[in-house]
């Protein structure tokens, strides 16, 4: 019986819950755990009740001509891993010590929101072209306050 590692099963979860994104152009998904249970999830998307970037004839970021990994304020959309911080909050989960698996590197903006949650590891699939986030991780990472890996290194 080939059962997957901790990490594995969790990260499948994040791909699973990723299939709920309405962003346009990339889907990702995110899973708060701690002591091996899940405490939230969350996927990329416009906030709770607001239209969807399709709704409105696409996204705003791509008709800007807006690289990936810049410009993280210009988009409609919220990203998997404050979804999932804000879900926690919203039923009074704490987020302290706990681990977060996504299906892409955290953006400098969710790194910081990830830092002042308290999430100890972060375990992601696939890069994102962010520099600010890489240097943010490696200067927590110097301190102990973050554990940063990418699934299958």
């Amino acid at each position: 019986m080939g059962r997957p590692s901790w990490d594995e099963y969790f990260m499948q979860i994040a791909g699973l819950v990723s299939t709920r994104s309405t962003c346009l152009r990339r889907c990702v998904g995110a899973v708060l755990v701690r002591d091996r249970t899940i405490l939230a999830t969350g996927y990329n998307g416009t906030p709770r009740g607001l239209k969807h970037c399709e709704e409105l004839g696409g996204c705003y970021r791509e008709q800007l001509g807006i690289p990936s990994g810049e410009r993280h304020e210009i988009c409609r959309g919220t990203h998997a891993e404050q979804n999932a911080i804000a879900q926690a909050a919203l039923v009074g989960v704490s987020t302290k010590d706990s681990v977060l698996y996504v299906t892409n590197h955290p953006c400098s903006i969710c790194t910081k929101i990830l830092l002042n949650a308290g999430v100890k590891r972060v375990v992601y699939a696939e890069g994102y072209p962010d520099e600010l986030a890489r240097f943010l991780i490696e200067e927590a990472r110097n301190l102990g306050l973050l554990e940063v890996s990418c699934l299958g290194e």
